[in-house]
């Protein structure tokens, strides 16, 4: 519940406000399986959860609803997915709504009704501007390899665009070792070298890889607030034990300021292993509202 949320002071962060989301106050859905076209779940080695999604909402969404985690800023939805082996969601719609997908392991299979199909893997972005609505699926064709992905609905400037789909691949394997990959951007934003996405929304998307030993800052400009996930391992908020951050923790942090993170002892899970020592983190960077 949102009782779970621990305020920092100003000194821990140099930031204005930070709010702790611990993992263990996220709601958890694990729907049936037919409720998305799906077959019966599957005893196998090869999954690592007994139902075919466990979702973890951060925010109010399908049978979870709290007033006090209706949203931050224009970020509406961050969903964090594990979808077993030959599974995933049959076509859904959405209308006005910018959706950004951020790929953390496995293959995910996007397919629309514009006519759009692409698969992508890890460090991959999906990105949708639902607009005046499109219906689209998602689905982990593989048999054997779980799929685990980080979904964000944005609010988007205005309503009513003209739907649109695209996707990024990393501009190279080590975009995001030990430093910020610029992964989304406003659409009116002049582009950069790395081509982030466009999103019709005054917010910015960044990852980051921490290897041990190593500490990465964000800096939050004034009228700026950030969401911050741990997606992989465990950090160091602030180079203080009392702000560590593990696998599935969030949180809000409201500048202007400066956020130091370092690696902290990983954080092992038995839904998917971490790929290796040291802590990955997801940004969803925006204008105070």
């Amino acid at each position: 519940s949102a009782v779970d949320c621990a305020p920092w002071t100003a000194d821990f962060l140099s930031v204005a406000m930070a709010v702790m989301v611990p993992a263990s106050s996220l709601f958890v859905s694990e729907p049936p399986p037919h409720l998305f076209g799906n077959a019966g779940n599957e005893k196998k080695a090869t999954w690592t959860n007994g139902n075919w999604l466990k979702s973890r909402f951060h925010f109010s969404f399908a049978e979870y609803s709290d007033s006090k985690r209706s949203g931050f800023g224009v970020l509406r939805v961050m969903n964090d997915d594990l979808v077993q082996p030959a599974r995933g969601f049959g076509t859904h719609p959405h209308r006005n709504m910018e959706i950004v997908t951020y790929i953390v392991s496995g293959q995910l299979t996007h397919k629309d009704s514009m006519g759009t199909e692409e698969t992508l893997g890890r460090g991959s972005v999906q990105f949708m501007t639902a607009g005046t609505g499109v219906r689209h699926s998602e689905f982990n064709h593989d048999p054997e390899k779980p799929l685990r992905f980080v979904q964000m609905w944005l609010m988007p400037n205005r309503s009513g665009l003209k739907p649109n789909y695209g996707g990024r691949e990393p501009a190279a394997p080590t975009e995001r070792d030990g430093r910020w990959a610029h992964l989304a951007m406003p659409v009116s934003s002049k582009c950069s070298p790395d081509k982030p996405v466009p999103i019709n929304c005054d917010a910015n998307i960044y990852a980051a890889e921490i290897k041990p030993g190593a500490a990465l800052e964000f800096q939050l400009e004034a009228g700026r607030q950030a969401y911050v996930l741990c997606v992989e391992g465990s950090a160091t908020a602030g180079g203080l034990g009392a702000g560590k951050l593990g696998r599935h923790d969030a949180m809000q942090v409201v500048g202007p300021g400066v956020i130091s993170f370092s690696d902290a002892k990983p954080v092992g899970s038995t839904e998917i292993r971490d790929p290796e020592p040291g802590c990955h983190l997801l940004v969803v960077e925006m204008s105070q509202r």
